[in-house]
This record gives C-alpha cells, structure tokens and sequence, in this order.
C-alpha cells in the first residue's frame, strides 16, 4: 500500500493519491494559509477511522444476514496539547443504523468493529479513550 502527497500550492494545500489514482485534498488551518480546500490531517485520520469501523460493522451485520436500509457512522475527537503537539485524548463514534436490525445485533456488531476488527483503531495509541454507541433510526 502506498499514498503519495503532493504539495499543489505554495502554502498547505495538498493532494493524496493513490496507487490506482483516487485522491483527496489536505488543507492547513486559515492562520497558515489554508483556504478550505480540503480536510484537515486530523479530520482525515477521524474520517478514516469512522470510515474503517462503517465497514467492519456493514460486513458483520450482512454476514448475519441483516440489510439495514441506511448506516452511518458520526466520529468526534477531543485533543489535548503537549508540548508542540495536540493528539486526541477522546474519541467517540456514534453508529446510525435504519431497517430491521435488532438492536443487541447492532450493539454487538459496532463493539466487534471498533474493538475487534478495525486497523485504524488498532493503529491508534493506547491512551486513547474510545466509546461507541448505536442508534437504530425510524424508517
């Protein structure tokens, strides 16, 4: 696996690509030049995260032979500063899922993609305080 990030202007702006050419844009904050072309690295590491687990748990639940009708997955990160750096400390994912899914299959599936399956979260530091809750919406 391989991501190439290019720098496209002469502040931080930046574009990841990857080995079959899908790409994203990395954007700095306003006070370094950025101008809202892209996320942020942090935000991308969230979305990344949240990306992960939205998978794991849509393959757990289709293995179990459930279709939900519309899964989601909102990711929020608290960060803290030491020193020059400010990683999170907290990070809570909210999984939103719709049909007829029984709500202790939908429990178990996001604990087994968060806790269990997913190498974004296996990648992130220990110290880091995780929780994950689901909400079975209406149709």
């Amino acid at each position: 696996m391989k991501v190439t990030v290019t720098r496209q202007n002469k502040k931080l702006w930046f574009k990841a690509e990857n080995e079959k050419g899908n790409e994203a844009h990395i954007d700095g904050p306003e006070q370094n030049g950025g101008k809202g072309r892209g996320m942020r690295p942090m935000e991308m590491l969230l979305a990344s995260f949240a990306g992960c687990a939205a998978f794991d748990f849509a393959l757990i639940l289709e293995k179990q032979k459930l279709n939900p009708d519309h899964v989601a997955v909102e990711i929020s990160g608290e960060r803290e500063t030491i020193g020059q750096v400010t990683p999170f400390t907290k990070i809570d994912l909210v999984f939103r899922v719709a049909g007829d899914i029984p709500q202790n299959k939908a429990k178990r599936a996001a604990k087994l993609a968060v806790e269990k399956y997913c190498s974004v979260q296996a990648s992130l530091h220990p110290d880091i305080s995780i929780r994950h809750t689901v909400e079975i919406l209406n149709n």
